[in-house]
């Protein structure tokens, strides 16, 4: 067991600089155009222009005369403005979706905005007191809604048929805890309500249990795995999958639904279930049987609690902008939603929330972290919370929290832990008044985030949390095994457990002074 030494201040002062140069590398504007359209994860031939997209409800010509002010020749020239057609499918060549506000990317492979990764990075920014980016990310994302449907994987043309996990509303409400912006609060709504129904018309909502599943509407294989996720043999991730089909058995869900032996291929339903679990914002595990493909014939646990906070936040919103009516309206279906998980998802045997399988009518035993969600946003009842405390050590591991307890050789699994798991789970705990675990884990990932800085100079995505290390690219066989340097999460998820330790509310100074 590595025994982890809690930071001194200078210490950690010094990964605090880091996070607030950090955020001026991952910062993309207009002036940063060249750099952000610029995607390592698709083919592209040297000397040839970038492209980017724009909506059809989009002036092209505003925009290209926008931009050409902003951009040198040299760079205009780089970029191929193009509009987007109206049928996604008909995209043959993908491109950068045009955001008309700067934004935080994640860091190193990931140069574009993402839906669930932005609530992480608002957190960190009105930490450093970037509250005018904060309120920027946020619009980036409400124009997503307006311009491309919902709220994207991220602002990249491959992407335009799947959103991630909804996180909007806690991120709005966390700006507007430092600008009691009213008036912007109420011009939110139409974007908001448009998402929240994104997420409650089929085939995303599952009238059998009258909840939500992640269902991306793509067809086909990730056109971003099938250039960039290739390891040594050159084979990508989807070839490693048809090896593991013809090596291993799979009891976890039929078969035949996603492989077939006879041609060593993968089906149509596969690419929906892969595609699937990518809006799910996690990845590839086990968690929905191998690779997670069979997600589309479950609830999960994390999708519905976030839903159940986007209710209670919204009738927050529409109380405080003074209609009643209304919010009761949103806090009859958080209760109804809080009676469903209670009722499906709440394991009493094992003292866990797990996902449901709709097809099959039975909870799934895969021990995942998001069981920590529902202390999260209040839904557990005491005596919920308790049994899930108790089941802690069972995630617990000397970095912090295991993703799952079950090591898969996926980056979602164990041994791995990821902070955005690390901090809903020490805000539920502590929000039950389970104070001790809560601050245990809080100082165990922060410890570890500090020990490989000082090791490698940088912070990244994911963590080994059993061996303490940032080392986790040998032990990760599915998917992409690299570990990105940046890291945009991690860095406000540090801030954030930081503030939790030293008992600091949500109040931070508003001064602007973001200056690229």
């Amino acid at each position: 067991m590595n025994n982890l030494v809690f930071p001194s201040t200078e210490q950690i002062q010094a990964v605090k600089a880091y996070i607030k140069r950090t955020w001026k590398t991952l910062y993309r504007s207009q002036k940063h155009l060249v750099q952000a359209v610029q995607d390592p994860k698709v083919e592209h031939t040297p000397g040839n222009p970038w492209i980017l997209y724009i909506s059809a409800q989009e002036d092209q010509l505003k925009i290209e005369q926008h931009l050409q002010k902003i951009l040198s020749v040299e760079e205009w020239a780089q970029i191929d403005l193009r509009v987007l057609p109206v049928e996604v499918e008909h995209i043959e060549e993908h491109g950068l979706l045009y955001l008309p506000h700067s934004y935080v990317v994640p860091g190193g492979r990931f140069n574009e905005m993402y839906g669930w990764d932005s609530y992480f990075i608002v957190l960190g920014l009105l930490r450093d007191g970037q509250v005018q980016l904060a309120i920027q990310m946020v619009e980036q994302l409400l124009y997503e809604i307006q311009y491309y449907g919902t709220i994207l994987n991220a602002n990249r043309s491959y992407m335009l048929r799947r959103s991630q996990p909804p996180v909007l509303t806690p991120m709005i409400l966390a700006v507007f805890k430092q600008t009691q912006d009213l008036d912007w609060l109420k011009s939110l709504l139409p974007c908001l309500e448009h998402y929240y129904y994104y997420w409650m018309i089929p085939p995303h909502f599952n009238i059998a249990t009258g909840l939500s599943r992640y269902y991306a509407l793509g067809e086909g294989p990730a056109p971003e795995v099938l250039f960039s996720e290739r390891d040594e043999q050159g084979k990508n991730h989807y070839d490693r999958v048809c090896d593991y089909y013809q090596q291993f058995e799979v009891d976890e869900y039929d078969l035949g639904l996603y492989y077939d032996p006879k041609h060593n291929s993968l089906t149509d339903l596969f690419y929906k279930g892969d595609r699937a679990m990518r809006e799910s914002g996690f990845d590839i595990s086990h968690r929905f049987g191998p690779f997670s493909v069979d997600i589309i014939h479950y609830v999960p646990v994390c999708l519905n609690v976030l839903l159940y906070k986007m209710e209670q936040d919204t009738a927050q919103i529409y109380d405080l902008i003074g209609y009643g009516e209304i919010a009761v309206q949103w806090q009859e279906r958080a209760i109804a939603r809080r009676q469903r998980i209670d009722q499906l998802l709440w394991d009493e045997e094992g003292g866990l929330y797990f996902d449901y399988n709709f097809l099959t009518e039975s909870r799934s035993k895969y021990q995942f972290a998001t069981t920590f969600y529902p202390l999260w946003a209040g839904i557990a009842s005491p005596e919920q919370a308790q049994r899930v405390a108790e089941n802690l050590h069972k995630f617990e591991a000397p970095g912090g929290l295991m993703t799952s307890t079950n090591i898969s050789g996926n980056q979602w699994d164990a041994p791995f832990g990821w902070a955005p798991l690390v901090l809903f789970a020490v805000q539920g705990l502590c929000r039950y008044g389970h104070l001790e675990d809560g601050h245990r884990l809080a100082r165990n990932f922060i410890s570890l985030v500090v020990q490989e800085f000082e090791r490698y100079g940088t912070i990244v995505e994911k963590y080994d949390v059993s061996r303490c290390s940032a080392n986790v690219s040998d032990d990760i066989f599915f998917g992409y095994s690299s570990n990105e340097i940046g890291f945009g999460w991690t860095n406000s998820v540090f801030l954030e457990l930081l503030a939790i330790l030293n008992d600091e509310e949500a109040v931070i100074p508003i001064y602007d002074d973001f200056m690229i």
